[in-house]
Formats: structure tokens, sequence, C-alpha cells
């Protein structure tokens, strides 16, 4: 009966337009109080517990990496790197848009930041060369979802908080996925393109193509610093989530200089002769090789002693150091010495605006967007756990373990009824509430019919995928909405093509699970469960 209850009141809540979090919260806590046999203490435990919980740190962080990346000109970089990559293929600037998502989605963790940071400049240049605007609006939108299932991704943390999985193997299984979705995608623009006959951008060789990832390189390196980090051993998950954050912060303010203090200041003042700018290029490039090198080989070769990778890594750096220049046509060895006052500039500068940067109203509107997007989600998250609990001090769970197998589910059925429900429930719940309300319902039967927990926790972010773009309640949708100025209804046409695209892609990832499992098998190893 108590079960019955608690999910008529969460339904009537919902109905009545209660948010999603008060009206889990508020059913989860009249629940307890008037119809279980739980103690009121286990409330007051539970929000406790969710706050002190490790995992859930590196959301907040991950968020506030995201808002700089976001506003710090790193998508504009990321979409000319993706635009000289495939833009000469027939539908080659829709195809850009894809990559670049694909890309910031690696950054970013967030499917709306994604949208946003990429939808703002990318349906504006498709524009441009003659993209109709629902088709422009429909490929950003189901591309923006990438942001949850390409790591490092927010939803994943919330999957592996609800079922204390690893969250550095719920990032390895959505590389392949992720790459397969965009892939996919590119696939269904280019049969597109070829039937609309629409326009390819030419080629502009591979020049443009370094030089774009050259620009898009800072940004694009805090993805080896995430997923390299993590998997060599130097930090955690939650750790490399704040490393993110600080890299994050640094880029933006300092280095691309796109917001803050130094915004449209050039690391190169006007009037700088030739040879300082070579020599100048020549240190960067040196101390980058340098910094690379001594990273990647801890992350990679961390049997070599630190001395000996040292060594190495000072080698090469002279190679660049002194070569660079000759490539040139500065033949001297110490042209890096005409940059020095270069550096002393910047650094200079740098100095003297570290603390207003801080301080900068630039920093100050990401610090508290951040901050608004991190109290909503996880006053989400903090309800839906509690909501959870409440489910498990009911034996729901059990329960419905117990029909289902004795009902003469298998793994094939039970993945079928596990998609049809978070189908359903994704077009009108946030995702990270909704995978903290099925997830401890679905997970141990799951178990129960060898159902590989990395596998099941793949399917569910897939799924929340489908779920941002499908109405009423899709995020995506509305979040194109607003940057293109088209209605909902608009919008919703204009997904809906590739939304079919999607529900394809989850068929594959639901019945080939060697997808989700290869990679973190062949790194980490098999997900071990404990106590279920």
């Amino acid at each position: 009966m108590e079960p019955i209850i608690l999910f008529l009141m969460v339904l009537t809540l919902l109905f009545l337009g209660v948010p999603i979090a008060v009206a889990l919260g508020l059913s989860s806590v009249l629940t307890i109080a008037l119809f279980s046999a739980d103690s009121m203490s286990s409330v007051a435990l539970q929000l406790f517990s969710a706050s002190q919980n490790y995992t859930l740190l590196a959301i907040p962080f991950f968020i506030l990496a995201s808002t700089f990346m976001s506003t710090g000109g790193v998508a504009r970089r990321i979409i000319r790197l993706a635009v000289a990559s495939v833009g000469h293929f027939r539908g080659g600037l829709a195809m850009a848009s894809v990559l670049a998502c694909m890309m910031f989605a690696a950054l970013s963790g967030s499917s709306p930041a994604t949208v946003v940071a990429i939808g703002t400049i990318a349906i504006a240049a498709m524009r441009q060369v003659g993209y109709s605007r629902e088709f422009s609006a429909g490929i950003i939108a189901n591309a923006g979802t990438l942001g949850i299932l390409i790591p490092p991704s927010i939803v994943m943390v919330v999957y592996a908080t609800a079922t204390n999985v690893s969250v550095g193997r719920m990032f390895l299984a959505g590389i392949l996925p992720g790459l397969l979705a965009g892939l996919m995608l590119m696939i269904a623009i280019y049969i597109v393109a070829r039937r609309r006959n629409l326009p390819s951008e030419p080629w502009q060789g591979f020049g443009e193509v370094m030089a774009a990832g050259k620009d898009a390189g800072w940004g694009l390196f805090l993805i080896f610093i995430i997923i390299g980090g993590i998997y060599g051993g130097a930090f955690t998950p939650t750790e490399a989530a704040s490393v993110a954050a600080v890299y994050s912060v640094l880029v933006a303010l300092f280095v691309y200089r796109d917001m803050g203090p130094l915004k449209g200041k050039p690391w190169i003042p006007e009037g700088t002769d030739a040879r300082a700018i070579v020599g100048f290029k020549a240190t960067v490039y040196a101390l980058a090789i340098f910094v690379v090198w001594m990273i990647s080989s801890f992350f990679f070769l961390g049997s070599i002693e630190t001395a000996t990778r040292a060594q190495i890594s000072l080698v090469l750096a002279l190679v660049v150091l002194l070569g660079y220049p000759y490539a040139r046509q500065q033949p001297s060895p110490l042209t890096f010495v005409a940059g020095l006052p270069v550096w002393g500039y910047n650094l200079a500068l740098i100095a003297r605006r570290l603390v207003p940067a801080l301080f900068h109203g630039d920093t100050n509107k990401a610090l508290v967007d951040s901050a608004k997007t991190t109290v909503m989600l996880m006053f989400i998250i903090v309800n839906a756990l509690l909501f959870a609990h409440t489910l498990t001090a009911e034996r729901i769970p059990q329960t419905i373990t117990e029909w289902m197998l004795g009902a003469g589910f298998n793994w094939f059925t039970f993945l079928i009824a596990v998609n049809v429900l978070l189908l359903i429930g994704g077009q009108f719940m946030e995702p990270s509430g909704l995978l903290l309300i099925v997830a401890p319902v679905v997970f141990p039967i799951a178990m129960e019919l060898g159902i590989d927990p990395i596998h099941l926790g793949i399917i569910m972010v897939v799924n929340m995928e489908i779920g941002m773009v499908t109405p009423p309640i899709g995020l995506n949708l509305f979040v194109t909405s607003g940057i293109t100025g088209m209605s909902l209804a608009q919008v919703v046409r204009a997904a809906l093509p590739f939304v079919v695209v999607l529900l394809i892609f989850l068929v594959v990832v639901t019945y080939v699970p060697v997808l989700s499992t290869l990679v973190p098998y062949a790194m980490m190893g098999p997900e071990v469960i404990i106590g279920r």
C-alpha cells in the first residue's frame, strides 16, 4: 500500500506543477512520516549522507569548468577545427557542427552547455551558407545530447553515485558509444545533404587543420588532462574535475583572453619585430612539448624514472627551441633570446591583472551562473536520493525484482522494458532526477539477470539523451528554441528526423554490449559489485 501512496503523491504533485525536486522530497517525507515504519531520523541522515558524497563533489567542478569553457572562446576555436577537418564534405558545415559538439562534450559534460556554446555560433554559420533554420536547429538539438554521453559526463557521475559503480569505468564506457553516435548523425547528415544538394565548404588544406588545431589546443588539452589523469592514476574523477575547473579558469582569463580584464589584449604586442615573434613562438612550442611529454609519459610510461623522462622531455624541447627558428628562416641558435621580452611583457601583464581578473564582472557572472546550475542540480539530486532511500526502505526494488523474475523476464525482454520506461519518463523529467529514481529499482534486477552494470549505465545515459530532445520537457528543445527564436513546436519538428537516428543507436547500444564494455574491460577490468 505504501508504494502506491508514494507514487500517487509524486504524480499528483508533478501534475499540479510542483518542481520535481520538491515533489520527490515532500512525497518521501510524508510517506515516511505517515505510512512507513521507517524513522523520521532517516530523512536527516539521508540528506546529510547525500551532502557528504565524495563522488557528487565532481559535479560543481565540472559545471564550473563547462561555464568558463563556454564563455572563454573555446567553442569558436573548436568549430574552426571541425570545419577545417570535415567541412569539405557535402553538408560539411552541418557535419562539422556535430564534430564540434563531440569535442565540446568532452570538455563540458553537459548537454545544454554544448547546445548553447556550439549552437549559438554554428546555427548562424549554417544559415549564412544556405541551410534552413529548421535543419540547423534539428542538428544542434540532437548533437548537443552527446554532452552527457561522451566523457566526462555529469549524468554518468549521477549514475555511479546511485549504483556505487566506478565513475572511471563509466567514463571509459562512453567513448565508443559517443563516437558511434556522432558518426551515425554525420552519416545521416551526409545522406540528407546528397539528396538536398546542400553546400560544402572549400578544402583549405592540412595547413588550416594544423593552424586550427593549434588555436584550439589549449581547450582540447583539457580532455587529455581529465582522461589521461584519471586512467594514468594521477587523480580520481573528483580530483580531475577540480583540476579541470582551475585549468578552465586560467585558460579563459589568461591564455585565450576572451573574458576578464585582459580581454582583447594580444600576446604579441603590435610592432614586435619578426625575430622576436619567432623566438617567442619557439619558446612556447618548446615549453608545450616539454609539458605534454612529461604528463603523457607519467600517464603511459610510469615505470620509467622521473629523471629519465625529464631528460627526454628536455632533449625534445631543445630540438624544438633550436629547430623552429631555422624552419622560419631565422638561422640563429639564440633566436629564442629575442622572444624573452615578449614573455616579460605578458608575465608582467598577468601579474598586474591576476587579482582583478578573479573579481572581474565576467568572472563573477561565470561563477554565479555555475553556482545557480549547481544548486538547482544538487537540490534535485539530494531529493531524488531521499526518494530512492524511501523506495529501498519499503523494499520496492526487491518486490519488483521478484515479480519480474517470477514472470519469466530474461535479459532481452528486461532491457526492452527498461528502455520503454526511460523513454516515457525522459519526456517528463530531468535526466539526473529520473536516473536516481529508476536506477535503484532496475539495478538489482539487472544484476540478477547477469547484465553488466556499466552496460546498463550506458543504456540509461542514452535514454536520457533521447529524453532531452523529446517533448514536453526535453531541455535541449527549450535551449535550442531560445538561441534560434523558433517556437517549441518548430524545434520539435526539426529535431524529430534525427531522433530516429538516436533511437536506432539506442537499439545498437542495448543489444551490442561490447560497445560499452570493450574499453573499460581492456583498461580497468570488469566492474565488481559487492553486497548486491
